[in-house]
């Protein structure tokens, strides 16, 4: 009985005898699995990317809104459009009947066009914030400062800029005490926030902040409030601040026993429970799509070693001859195989980590490089070479010696 030092040497020398073919067998496999690992590692990259920027409201943090903010089922937000607009007397009202919560600021937004000299920025996100936003919102204030209260109750003219207002205006120079056009009014920079980066393709940064007294001057009959909420304290002191809030808000609008509520509540974990339910639709499509081009790259290796058992008739006669069971030409085969599939997961699980950390690299699609997802590159190809392998390892095992050894 050969050992297993012995037919890794002999599936080895059998490989490098035919180069050609065993790189077109190989081809086929790494590619399924690269695209594999590729897959996985933006779907990891995206679901820690939305924990960590898109749903960090906090851990003691919640929204009430009149839309809904995490939601797939489109007739929900045709309906939500019909509903009632939520208002800075609602939010005084949370604040008033709410005594687990800490914190009831308010926010709107729309778009506008920004303007500074002769540059401009299409689009740009306009949003009113009450001044306690400043201890609500997660966007850190890279330099300057938030506005004041007096200033909310002047109507002061003042804004914080995102960082694409601040690099496409103010390029290497100090943004602070500027004066830059937002929609048909002129506004003074005081502050601008940290760069948050993009989400697929779509900019977080190309926004202004203004006072909400300001922003209700300007575009107030046409904007609903979101309500931002910040409890007092841990989990069970959170989920007593939502209770109260919803109470409130169920008072306000008249909504008793079990009539549906014209309001929606939005929490982080509602945020990460939409993404992960999105993303593993995705997930399992590609997934789908990379096993079938992984299980062709098995057809392929099955078929090669199928012609290599053909072709070796012979070699197969002689090693039986000398001593060789059936159970030896069976593993020197299998090894072959899984061999070529190792050496295919390999490269493809390289292909796949820098196929995904070109994208990180050179467009807005995140990527996490996990270890667990080239194990599972490698173990996979592994397994599809010992699969496709066992045929052409047992037509070679059943040879007749003596009939192989009558081959030419």
């Amino acid at each position: 009985m050969s050992g297993v030092g012995e037919n890794l040497r002999i599936a080895t020398d059998a490989i490098r005898a035919h180069k050609l073919r065993a790189s077109l067998t190989i081809l086929g496999l790494t590619m399924g699995v690269a695209t594999l690992i590729t897959v996985m590692t933006l779907v990891q990259g995206a679901n820690l990317y939305v924990e960590e920027k898109i749903a960090n409201l906090g851990t003691n943090v919640f929204q009430i809104g009149r839309m809904p903010f995490a939601a797939t089922d489109f007739a929900v937000y045709i309906r939500a459009m019909r509903y009632k607009h939520i208002t800075l007397d609602d939010m005084r009202a949370v604040a008033a009947g709410c005594g687990n919560c800490q914190q009831v600021g308010g926010q709107a937004s729309s778009t506008a066009r920004a303007r500074y000299r002769d540059r401009e920025l299409q689009d740009t996100r306009l949003v009113g914030q009450t001044p306690n936003m400043a201890s609500i919102d997660t966007r850190t204030v890279a330099q300057g400062r938030y506005f004041t209260e007096l200033e909310d109750a002047h109507s002061a003219a003042v804004c914080l800029i995102g960082d694409q207002l601040t690099q496409e205006f103010f390029a290497g120079a100090n943004p602070i005490g500027r004066v830059v056009r937002l929609g048909s009014q002129e506004f003074t920079v005081i502050g601008t926030f940290e760069r948050i980066g993009s989400v697929l393709g779509q900019d977080q940064d190309n926004f202004a902040v203004i006072p909400m007294s300001t922003y209700m001057r300007i575009r107030g009959s046409r904007s609903s409030v979101i309500l931002q909420i910040k409890a007092a304290g841990g989990e069970q002191v959170f989920d007593r601040a939502i209770d109260e809030a919803r109470v409130v808000m169920r008072g306000r609008r008249h909504i008793v026993g079990d009539r549906e509520e014209d309001f929606f509540i939005g929490t982080a974990e509602s945020y990460i429970s939409l993404w992960k339910s999105i993303s593993s639709a995705f997930f399992a499509v590609f997934i789908m799509v990379s096993s079938i081009s992984a299980v062709v790259g098995g057809i392929v290796i099955m078929n090669v070693m199928l012609v290599s058992v053909t072709e070796r008739t012979k070699e197969i006669g002689v090693r039986r001859a000398v001593g060789a069971t059936r159970l030896d030409v069976m593993r020197q085969f299998l090894t072959e195989s899984v061999l070529q599939c190792v050496a295919g997961g390999a490269i493809g699980v390289l292909l796949g980590f820098l196929c995904a950390l070109a994208l990180r690299t050179y467009t807005s699609f995140p990527a996490a490089v996990e270890f667990w997802v080239a194990s599972l590159g490698v173990v996979l190809s592994s397994g599809i070479g010992l699969f496709f392998g066992i045929y052409p390892a047992v037509k070679a095992a059943k040879l007749d010696p003596v009939v192989a050894l009558r081959t030419e």
